[in-house]
């Protein structure tokens, strides 16, 4: 996917380019199936922020991590979910960044 040409930089593109490579190799996965994947990465995401600035030390047996393979794994398995749901994640931001904003 990223390979053969750059990504584009607005969500809809990236929306459209991501359903398209997933159906390419098959099929979006169930929506609960997606869900439990977004948890596994988000807990993946949350051991490394924690070994890097929490209290928990890495040990010999865990390997380093990377926050931007991480936080890339948390997106793409939003895009998925957003794409299979039908949900426009620019949309979605638009009126969650409105919903913050009326909270200032």
């Amino acid at each position: 996917m990223a390979d053969s040409a750059p990504l584009p930089s607005d969500l809809p593109a990236i929306q459209v380019l991501i359903d398209a490579w997933i159906k390419r190799r098959g099929h979006y996965w169930s929506p609960l199936s997606q869900y439990a994947r977004l948890a596994e990465e988000v807990g993946e995401l949350g051991r490394e922020l924690n070994f890097r600035f929490g209290d928990k030390r890495r040990t010999a047996k865990d390997a380093p991590g990377s926050l931007t393979d991480e936080l890339g794994d948390v997106l793409f398995i939003v895009v998925l979910l957003a794409n299979d749901l039908g949900i426009d994640l620019l949309t979605a931001l638009a009126a969650t960044l409105r919903k913050y904003e009326g909270r200032v």
